[in-house]
């Protein structure tokens, strides 16, 4: 559970917001919360992988990629028997 202030117009603005889109305005802050902790998260892997990009034996297994789809064998399952 959280709570917290913010301005009136904000708060309006969010209610209408919720309005509109036919959800609950706690939804509606979920949401943004959600879609600003991805933002958030998003951005400090870019600082990371900036900070420390991918070597090369990390990219090693990278040219399997190229191989292919592995062959489907999911119609033998019954091949047992």
């Amino acid at each position: 559970m959280m709570s917290f202030r913010v301005e009136d117009a904000e708060a309006e603005d969010a209610q209408r917001w919720a309005h509109k889109l036919g959800i609950d305005r706690s939804e509606l802050l979920r949401e943004a919360l959600h879609r600003h902790l991805v933002r958030l998260a998003a951005e400090q892997d870019m600082t990371a992988y900036d900070e420390s990009p991918i070597s090369e034996s990390e990219m090693a297994l990278a040219s399997s990629a190229e191989w292919g789809p592995a062959e489907d064998w999911s119609d033998w399952s019954d091949a047992a028997g």
